[in-house]
Parts: C-alpha cells; structure tokens; sequence
C-alpha cells in the first residue's frame, strides 16, 4: 500500500467514524485557507540556496547540515509532530524508504518543531533510524518558507482534542511548518521541492529515488 492509500484510508476512517461534523468541517476550511493564501508557492524552491542549520537531535547532540552534507545529498523532510497521525504514518513510510535512500549515497532527516523529548518518543514508536530534528520556534522552518500560525477555531478545536502544542512545541506561538520534502545537492542547492499545504495529501518518499540515484551518477561519472 502506498503513502498515499494509508493516508486516505486513515482519514476516511477518522472523518466518518471519529470527528464530529463541525470539526471536519473546521479543519478543511483551515486547509483551505493555508492553500488559498498561495503561501506554498512562496516556499524555497528548485535553484535556491538551501538555509543552514544546526539543531538538536532527538537522542542528543547538534547536527549540522553542513555535516550531513558533507556525506551526500541530503533530503530534509518537514513535519508537525508526534501528536499528528499523518505525520506517524509519513514518518513510518520514511524509514521504510531509508535504506534505500542511504544505498544511493544520500542522507535523510526529519525536523519538526516539537521539542526533543517529542522527538524521541517519536523516534522510539516508529522506531526511525535516520536523524530526527527539533527545530525550536520553527525557525529553520521559516527559513525555507513553511511556517504558518494556525487560525483560531483550528487553534480552539485543537486545544478541544488536547494536542497542546505551547507544550508539545514549548513555544506559544500555535505556528506549524507545512508538510514539506527537499532534496538538497552536496554544494547546498535545492534540486527537488514538495510541499504540502494539504497535511493529509503527501508524496511517497520512494519517488525520490530517482533523483537521488541521478545525483549519485553525476558524483561518480
């Protein structure tokens, strides 16, 4: 089954069995509006210089993209945090994927703007091999052109289901980056951008693999 098949049977399930009416109804106006803002057409894009960082990981320590560059290609992936079923199901599909990744050559990471303690449950329950990174005041998240303030009654409806994210995130802001994937080359250049200001709709992370094994010829030809 495919990402995008999970993600769909998931929301089936949760929109018909799970929610009430008037929050499915809030939320698809809140993806609405995120679209309809034309802020993902703003997000760094093909050609762009790719920000730097250096951020915690969720078993400790800094990693730098500097360091993960330096050992291949490097697709960064862009999620919400361990509170987000579609980003668990994204994030199991990622480390599906890893192996396979890491077999062209290339790096893999993840951030989010949850705090390193989230980050390690996270990494835990879907047991990812690959770095996972907070990114705190999704600051490297807005670097790259994905961080949004949620509006209020997803802000209400959200606090209604308990996902507290000042205290997921320890940041008060109610600020999330949109689901997004580069793939960034070796000198820092973005060479592959996705973004998703639809969280339940995201690519499956096996279609980069052509790229990632084209870079890998460019390297070694």
């Amino acid at each position: 089954m495919s990402l995008q098949d999970k993600l769909d049977a998931f929301k089936a399930d949760f929109e018909s069995k799970k929610a009430p009416r008037q929050a499915v109804e809030i939320m698809h106006r809140a993806t609405a509006e995120l679209i309809a803002s034309g802020q993902a057409a703003r997000v760094l894009g093909v050609g762009a210089v790719a920000p730097t960082f250096a951020l915690m990981e969720a078993d400790g320590g800094l990693v730098s993209s500097a360091d993960l560059l330096a050992l291949g290609p490097l697709v960064l992936s862009f999620y919400r945090g361990v509170w987000c079923p579609y980003c668990n199901i994204e994030l199991g599909a990622l480390q599906e994927t890893w192996p396979a990744i890491n077999a062209t050559g290339a790096q893999l990471a993840s951030i989010s703007p949850q705090s390193p303690a989230n980050g390690r449950k996270a990494k835990r329950d879907k047991q990812v091999a690959f770095p996972m990174l907070s990114d705190p005041n999704g600051e490297v998240a807005n670097a790259f052109g994905l961080r949004f303030r949620l509006p209020d009654d997803l802000i209400a409806l959200y606090k209604s289901f308990g996902v507290d994210l000042p205290a997921i995130n320890e940041d008060p802001s109610w600020t999330l980056p949109m689901p997004a994937r580069f793939v960034i080359r070796r000198d820092g250049i973005i060479v592959y951008t996705e973004v998703s200001p639809d969280y339940t709709i995201r690519p499956d992370p096996a279609g980069l693999l052509p790229l990632l094994k084209r870079l890998q010829n460019a390297v070694t030809v």
